[in-house]
């Protein structure tokens, strides 16, 4: 599954195409993620996400496979698992930084995520990189020393799970309601042809 995203530069391009090459710095501003470590281009985390009931949490990695510094322009690959073995997730991630951050996302999703179809989880990545674009541009606007402490010790802290029901909001419901609606048909349906018959 393709994806594409693109908001404006919240700071000027080389200290947002500098942050974004750091994950310590973008980890917290990542909804529902934690990073729990780094090697060089390779770091390792994991995404809390909640699909209604249900949470899933996924460990894995990712690695800067590109970097041009020049053109501003970076790959990242990164892959990951459910650890209760109900899915897996991994993406291949280009980013280029200048007036705008266009991403572009080859994404691959199995298990219950997947169940949500294309369409929902395109919008639902829509809004996860508006709420990523928000977070970026507090960041790189703190320069208060007790508030960049603060950020760097949410690296470690396990962050809140992502709601895709509640971030898809309206969409979900359109696609719910429609089900609900014709499972309670049914089921009255039964009750009356069962009443009939007695």
């Amino acid at each position: 599954m393709k994806l594409s995203h693109s908001f404006v530069a919240p700071a000027p391009a080389e200290e947002v195409w500098e942050a974004l090459l750091d994950p310590e710095r973008v980890a917290p501003c990542l909804p529902g993620a934690t990073l729990t470590g780094v090697d060089g281009k390779t770091f390792s985390g994991e995404v809390k996400v909640k699909l209604g009931p249900v949470q899933l949490l996924y460990r894995g990695t990712g690695e800067f496979v590109e970097v041009d510094a020049e053109a501003r322009r970076a790959v990242l690959k990164a892959s990951g698992k459910d650890t209760r073995g109900n899915g897996t997730a991994s993406a291949t991630v280009t980013f280029v930084v200048g007036d705008t951050v266009d991403v572009e996302t080859e994404l691959t999703v199995t298990g219950r995520p997947a169940q949500l179809g294309r369409g929902l989880i395109a919008e639902v990545s829509g809004k996860l990189v508006g709420q990523f674009a928000e977070h970026l541009a507090s960041t790189l606007a703190s320069v208060d020393p007790d508030e960049v402490a603060q950020q760097q010790h949410l690296r470690v802290v396990p962050d809140e799970p992502i709601d895709l029901i509640d971030t898809a909001g309206v969409p979900v419901l359109k696609r719910v309601l429609p089900v609900a609606a014709g499972v309670l048909a049914v089921a009255l349906f039964v009750v009356l042809r069962r009443r009939r018959q007695r």
